[in-house]
């Protein structure tokens, strides 16, 4: 079993390396993102270990490259990085699994067992709503295969839009999932974001399937057949 190690912290690193080796794992090491992508694209591995704070490339930035490079190695998150939103991200990008530090080794051998049991199958992390695709590792928005120019803050809000598809979602909803939680400005930037989107992806292409709830909310649909 090869594996791939990309962790920054040498010592750390070297330790796991060797722990690793005496439970009959094959691991390649690399301290910085991009070595570890380069590694991680030219050579086969039944699963990645990788560090999320990287010098050169980060491990978000390794992840999604990976991925939107059809490379399905299953992929272990270790990290001191123990936010929700933080786990939320790597998984949303294509992540396996996610284990912080300080870690137990025992549960890391055991998730990586897991992790290689169940083997890389093709599992692209696109969403779609109709003719409407969103593909978040590659950070592209399209309709009909016409690519859609989002800002930031919009191609979030579709995000989690895409995510809930079919579901009326709140504005409170949307600000706790798509702002800041230090956010304190009017509830009613929502609806701004909500105008620019709607705009881009239903006004743009003559359809409506962003719809308001009056008093609900937003639910995001899919546009009516014809014929």
């Amino acid at each position: 079993m090869r594996v791939l190690l990309v962790d920054d912290e040498v010592a750390l690193a070297e330790s796991l390396r060797r722990g690793l080796v005496r439970d009959g794992f094959v691991v390649d090491v690399a301290h910085d993102g991009i070595t570890g992508e380069d590694l991680a694209t030219t050579r086969r591995y039944d699963a990645l270990i990788l560090d999320i704070m990287l010098p050169g490339r980060n491990g978000y930035d390794v992840l999604r490259n990976l991925r939107a490079q059809h490379t399905w190695t299953p992929a272990l998150m270790l990290t001191a990085k123990d936010g929700e939103y933080d786990q939320a991200d790597a998984f949303d990008l294509g992540a396996d699994d996610y284990l912080t530090k300080p870690f137990s080794y025992v549960m890391l051998v055991a998730r990586l067992r897991a992790l290689i049991r169940r083997g890389a199958p093709a599992r692209p992390v696109t969403l779609t709503a109709g003719d409407l695709t969103l593909d978040p590792p590659r950070y592209v928005a399209a309709r009909g295969g016409v690519r859609i120019h989002l800002t930031a803050k919009e191609f979030a809000l579709l995000h989690y839009l895409m995510r809930h598809a079919g579901d009326v979602v709140s504005k409170t909803d949307i600000l706790d999932n798509v702002w800041e939680t230090d956010f304190e400005g009017s509830d009613n930037i929502v609806e701004v974001y909500i105008g620019y989107l709607r705009k881009k992806i239903d006004t743009a292409f003559g359809v409506h399937t962003l719809h308001t709830i009056r008093g609900a909310g937003y639910r995001l649909g899919t546009p009516p057949e014809t014929g």
